[in-house]
C-alpha cells in the first residue's frame, strides 16, 4: 500500500546537527535504510519536513520507517493512504455514491 510519510523535524537536535556538519550524513543513512520511492523537503508551519512515498505492505513495517526519525531526530511521523489515479478508479466510487444517496 503506497503511503505518504509525513516527518516534521523540531529545531533540536536538528540545528546542532547542522552545526555539527552531520545532518546530511545522518538523513542519506537514514534514507538508504528506507529506500522510499520519492523523499521531499519542505517548510511546514514553520518547522523543517519531509515527505516520503513508502509502500507497505503490512502495517507492522511502520515503525521500521518512523522509529529512526523518533529516535534521532524527536520528529513527529504521520502516515497516510495514498491513491493513484488507477486506485481510485478500482474503487467502486460511483457504485458507493449511488448505494448512499
Amino acid at each position: 500500500m503506497k503511503m505518504l510519510m509525513n516527518v516534521d523535524f523540531p529545531h533540536e537536535p536538528f540545528n546542532t546537527l547542522v552545526k555539527e556538519g552531520k545532518v546530511g550524513a545522518v538523513i542519506e543513512r537514514i534514507l538508504e535504510d528506507l529506500q522510499p520511492e520519492n523523499t521531499y523537503f519542505t517548510e511546514l508551519d514553520g518547522t523543517r519536513s519531509a515527505v516520503l512515498v513508502i509502500n507497505i505492505t503490512d502495517s507492522s513495517q511502520i515503525p521500521r520507517y518512523a522509529e529512526p526519525f523518533f529516535l534521532i531526530f524527536n520528529a513527529d511521523c504521520r502516515f497516510r493512504i495514498a491513491m493513484t489515479p488507477e486506485d481510485l478508479g478500482a474503487s467502486g466510487l460511483d457504485g458507493l455514491g449511488k448505494k448512499w444517496l
